[in-house]
């Protein structure tokens, strides 16, 4: 029987795991100076000694996410065709990062200058030294964006926000007794 009220489920916008939470550099907390504050410049997890980029990217179909794959991203290629696997280009590839302990997802694509975000810098948006928010700005142009909104510091360019969740691991192989898994799907369009 149809029901009005309740929406229909896409294959396409079903969730997804992406990794343990653990496994996810914290970005913003690090007191270490050599730190370029990119987001896929390799750096310490709380998982040990190892160190990994601090995002992850999947390319994620629109008719099924189930089958995403991760996109390998090298910290010290600047071009577009550095993020583009198997023939698939930016369109459909999610970012995933942990920025002052929140875990953020959003289109790997710069809605301005079509430039890959794993190459963006992650900051805090301030007023007059209060923390209003988070942002991250595309090193292309120069171009913000809003972590939470999505909206752009200029022009009516709006950034794709992916849904996030924090889940306890189904395994009994989690790292830690508090270790959760990041689970993330696309947002859903409501109405």
């Amino acid at each position: 029987m149809f029901n009005p009220f309740r929406a229909s489920s896409k294959s396409g916008a079903a969730w997804f795991p992406v990794g343990a939470a653990s496994s996810f550099p914290d970005l913003g907390l690090s007191a270490d100076a050599a730190d370029d504050g990119v987001l896929s410049s390799p750096r310490l997890c709380k998982t040990g000694d190892t160190t990994k980029p601090g995002c992850k990217v999947f390319h994620v179909p629109k008719t099924d996410s189930a089958q995403r794959t991760e996109v390998s991203v090298a910290a010290d290629d600047d071009s577009e065709e550095a993020c583009e696997i198997g023939g698939h280009d930016m369109v459909d590839q999610v970012v995933v990062f942990q920025y002052r302990g929140k875990f953020h997802a959003i289109d790997h694509q710069c809605p301005h200058s079509s430039f890959p975000l794993s190459k963006g810098t992650p900051f805090d948006i301030e007023d007059f030294g209060i923390v209003l928010s988070a942002g991250l700005t595309c090193p292309k142009h120069g171009w913000s964006f809003d972590l939470f909104s999505g909206l752009a510091d200029r022009g009516t360019y709006k950034l794709k926000i992916w849904e996030v969740q924090l889940r306890d691991m189904a395994d009994d192989n989690a790292k830690t007794a508090e270790d959760q898994e990041v689970w993330v799907r696309r947002k859903q369009r409501m109405g």
